[in-house]
């Protein structure tokens, strides 16, 4: 009778780790403020934000992404951004592997390129795609604006305004790795990620104050699939 109760708890363990449910991480822009503007003649920036999550699985081989963006929006010093249209993105988590979470915010200087490039990135929002494996080895090192780039040369969009950002639009950039064992780890379903974007261009300083979350989920979100 012992070893018979000893099976069943063996089989009811066996069938609790079988049954554990996949994770989503889900990004979420939430509040941007411009602390100091770069333009003094205008008092004004006009900015777009684009992010991404790559997965990755147990072998370190990147398995998809999806992207989002938000903008293009006029910034005064002191100002808040409506990020009411900053939709999520998520993306389920490999087991045993991890997802990388990327931002950045760029400087916009041609207002229609700028318009063009988001129509395209927002017609292939939350759109899982097979990541550009090239860009993404395991052996490079990585930025954000290079994980961003990589999902949207992946997702197929045809862009290339990211691939030409250079030191004076680039307002900031973000990241945040997380592993599969470290979030069923945490008991929070919530990573807040603050970021402080600041420099300066010729004579002029600017600050942004970023937050965004990285929301966990047991529920299987099934977003569009190329």
């Amino acid at each position: 009778m012992g070893r018979y109760t000893r099976c069943i708890t063996l089989l009811l363990l066996l069938s609790a780790c079988g049954s554990q449910k996949p994770l989503t991480a889900e990004l979420a822009p939430q509040s941007l403020k411009a602390v100091n503007l770069e333009e003094t003649i205008s008092r004004r920036d006009e900015v777009m934000m684009a992010y991404s999550i790559t997965s990755y699985d147990a072998r370190n081989k990147p398995v998809a992404v999806v992207n989002g963006g938000w903008g293009v929006e006029p910034m005064a010093t002191g100002q808040q951004a409506n990020l009411s249209t900053a939709q999520p993105i998520s993306l389920s988590v490999p087991k045993n592997g991890k997802i990388v979470a990327s931002l950045v915010l760029i400087e916009v200087d041609d207002y229609a390129k700028a318009q063009q490039a988001l129509e395209q990135i927002r017609r292939i929002h939350n759109v899982v795609s097979l990541p550009a494996s090239v860009l993404l080895t395991a052996t490079e090192v990585l930025t954000p604006l290079k994980y961003v780039t990589a999902g949207l040369v992946a997702a197929g969009v045809g862009i290339r305004l990211l691939d030409r950002v250079d030191s004076d639009e680039l307002l900031g950039q973000s990241s945040i790795e997380l592993s599969e064992q470290e979030l069923r780890a945490r008991k929070e379903h919530i990573f807040q990620v603050p970021a402080t974007f600041s420099g300066r261009h010729l004579r002029d300083r600017y600050a942004y104050e970023l937050h965004y979350d990285i929301r966990l989920k047991t529920m299987k979100i099934r977003p569009k699939t190329q």
